[in-house]
């Protein structure tokens, strides 16, 4: 699981645009023994009103690595980071709505799907 969540290339890309989409001053996880390691090194990282908002990307980010990767497996989806990035972009403006913590603080308020 933390080969697929943190130390596989295709994630560690991932990981990389979304925190650089959300401009977060936290390094994208490389070689940490676990995602809770790294979420711990990156909330020390990150400025106190962004860290709800890094905590809500932390679960949302794996959740989705795991959906895309299942995809992939059980459907026949070919492994895309972009569309990867996408569809969490996609996903966290309703998380947001729903209250997840910080994650409105932390979305570019203008920004395109596709860009």
């Amino acid at each position: 699981m933390d080969h697929l969540l943190l130390q596989c290339p295709f994630s560690r890309q991932v990981w990389h645009d979304i925190i650089a989409w959300l401009s977060l001053s936290c390094t994208p996880p490389s070689h940490e023994p676990s995602l809770l390691d790294w979420w711990h090194t990156a909330r020390q990282g990150t400025p106190q009103s962004m860290r709800k908002g890094l905590a809500s990307m932390a679960l949302l980010t794996p959740w989705m690595i795991r959906k895309h990767r299942n995809s992939c497996v059980f459907e026949g989806a070919l492994p895309s980071t972009q569309d990867l990035v996408v569809k969490i972009k996609e996903e966290a403006s309703p998380w947001a709505k729903a209250g997840a913590a910080g994650l409105r603080d932390i979305i570019p308020q203008t920004w395109d799907v596709h860009g």
